[in-house]
């Protein structure tokens, strides 16, 4: 067995156990190994569906561990929904400065005693043919390591158990996380972006 299969009854909590549980009824196994630091990274890959959400929901309740999400700031300002959004621990950001925007969430991040941020480098459902570069940057930016997770579906594995210290060496790294994901598979596999990473932008969106 993988010594860190996840089991409800080494959590702590009742809300945690049931969450897990509620996993397991559905057949899903979780991998936790502790994390490398009160800040990091969590990348996941594949995301190429919305059932993604609800059991990367249930995973995270099981950890009991606040992970932020980015999005548009337009989108909480929307009423009810950008307080739900909030609620689930998601933060606004002005994207029409990219450059800016990695600095200051470096910035944010080490201003907490805590803050990991979850993020999913194809930034969409549907197929596209590379990986955004965000996550990259400011991994460097911040000296922060990442945590890799993968919804293999298949096997019906929710992993967050692979741990990675970014060299800045591109290609040594982008080797490095694709073969953690090899052979892990999201809900369609045909809409997973290859791992390769995009140009970073230059210009502010419109």
């Amino acid at each position: 067995m993988n010594q860190y299969r996840l089991e409800a009854t080494q959590l702590p909590t009742f809300r945690q156990r049931f969450c897990l549980r509620v996993l397991h009824l559905f057949g899903w196994k979780m991998m936790y190994r502790p994390l490398p630091g009160p800040r990091g990274i969590v990348v996941v890959y594949p995301h190429t569906s919305n059932w993604d959400f609800l059991i990367g929901l249930f995973g995270k309740w099981a950890l009991d561990l606040q992970f932020r999400w980015l999005a548009k700031d337009s989108l909480f300002r929307i009423p009810v929904l950008g307080r739900w959004f909030r609620w689930l621990n998601g933060q606004p950001v002005d994207r029409t400065a990219p450059q800016g925007m990695i600095r200051a969430q470096a910035e944010r991040m080490h201003a907490a005693e805590w803050y990991w941020l979850a993020i999913t480098p194809e930034g969409t459902r549907g197929y596209r043919p590379h990986w955004k570069s965000g996550f990259y940057h400011l991994a460097l930016e911040a000296k922060v390591p990442l945590v890799l997770v993968y919804m293999d579906y298949p096997n019906k594995v929710l992993s967050v158990q692979d741990q990675l210290w970014l060299t800045g060496d591109q290609e040594r790294d982008m080797d490095a996380i694709r073969a953690v994901y090899e052979g892990h598979q999201g809900r369609h596999p045909k809409d997973a972006a290859p791992i390769v990473l995009g140009e970073r932008r230059k210009q502010p969106r419109d």
